[in-house]
């Protein structure tokens, strides 16, 4: 809980005014006689005082120890978690010489994330540093990639279903690493901004712009499972077969469910609430096509019911979290 201090401004020659700054923030920030601090006025008429005048001055840096993360996947969501946070400075150390699962897990996260690279490396330590400047990767055009990238993944992975291309279906399942960057992305770039005011004030991004991306982001990324998850169930029907007429009708429930998608990228860049409300209610349309897909279980092929019914489910989802995007948009819309 904040106390608020007060403090009485006064008059210094014929235009000038002075507040007096509390002594314990002084002391805490280590602020001597003659120094700078920064000031930046806030939309809503506050002022931020703040002792960090360059972004340089508020980097983060990790240490990790790898002699405490005895596998790869351990280790891989520790570094995730890390980027995501906002460090721009990884340092990891051993004891010991880095055995070879934990330098090809440091690898692979150099390579599956936007930015990070590795810049001094010996046997026991490594040390990686955020080299991507967040106003170069615009929340609003990495969520229009996030969207296209979703929307191309659920098509694809249809279309493998009607073509019965398991090469498509694999390469759909390939792409997830594509949209998970990004959606790793948003998040490490909404917490640098919830971090540091002065980039969101570059960026032109506020606190609730940063949250709303993220969450849209979080979204886009559950489709884009969602995806992958028909493309993988698509694969077991292809191997056993399945009827023209019920691929019909399922390739008819997934062009809703696309629809609902792209009609929710269409409210949020035309900022049109009626079609965003029109959007969420266009759902019970999507869950009505669902229900009527209905496959007997044959007992020569338990499989292909079960992958139908997940490829259902998962189309349904789709739409789902579209609707979820439009109240998303709608929130947004009414607090501008």
């Amino acid at each position: 809980m904040y106390n608020i201090e007060t403090r009485k401004v006064q008059q210094t020659g014929g235009s000038s005014y002075i507040v007096s700054l509390p002594k314990p923030w002084i002391e805490k920030n280590n602020i001597e006689k003659k120094d700078t601090v920064g000031i930046i006025a806030q939309p809503d008429g506050n002022l931020l005082i703040t002792p960090k005048i360059n972004s340089e001055d508020i980097l983060k840096s990790k240490e990790i120890i790898a002699d405490e993360y005895e596998n790869y996947n351990f280790l891989f969501r520790v570094l995730i978690s890390t980027y995501i946070m906002g460090f721009s400075k990884i340092i990891i150390k051993s004891s010991n010489k880095f055995p070879p699962f934990i330098r090809n897990c440091i690898i692979d996260f150099t390579q599956i994330t936007i930015g990070p690279e590795i810049v001094e490396e010996t046997n026991t330590y490594i040390s990686i540093k955020d080299l991507l400047n967040p106003k170069e990767m615009p929340f609003d055009k990495t969520i229009k990639r996030m969207y296209i990238l979703a929307e191309s993944m659920h098509e694809d992975a249809m279309r493998a279903l009607r073509e019965k291309n398991e090469a498509l279906a694999d390469e759909v399942i390939s792409r997830d690493d594509d949209i998970d960057r990004l959606h790793w992305l948003i998040g490490r770039q909404s917490n640098i901004v919830l971090r540091d005011i002065m980039l969101s004030q570059k960026m032109g991004i506020n606190l609730e712009d940063a949250n709303y991306y993220q969450q849209m982001s979080r979204y886009l990324e559950r489709i884009a499972d969602h995806a992958v998850r028909i493309a993988r169930n698509v694969k077991k029907i292809i191997i056993n077969g399945i009827k023209q007429d019920l691929i019909d009708k399922i390739s008819t429930a997934s062009n809703i469910a696309l629809e609902l998608l792209n009609q929710s990228l269409t409210a949020r860049m035309n900022k049109d609430i009626r079609l965003a409300n029109e959007n969420i209610e266009s759902v019970a349309t999507l869950v009505d096509a669902c229900e009527n897909i209905t496959v007997e279980p044959t007992q020569n092929h338990v499989e292909i019911p079960i992958a139908i019914s997940y490829i259902v489910e998962s189309i349904r989802r789709t739409g789902e979290y579209s609707a979820d995007i439009s109240e998303l948009i709608i929130n947004n819309l009414i607090n501008e």
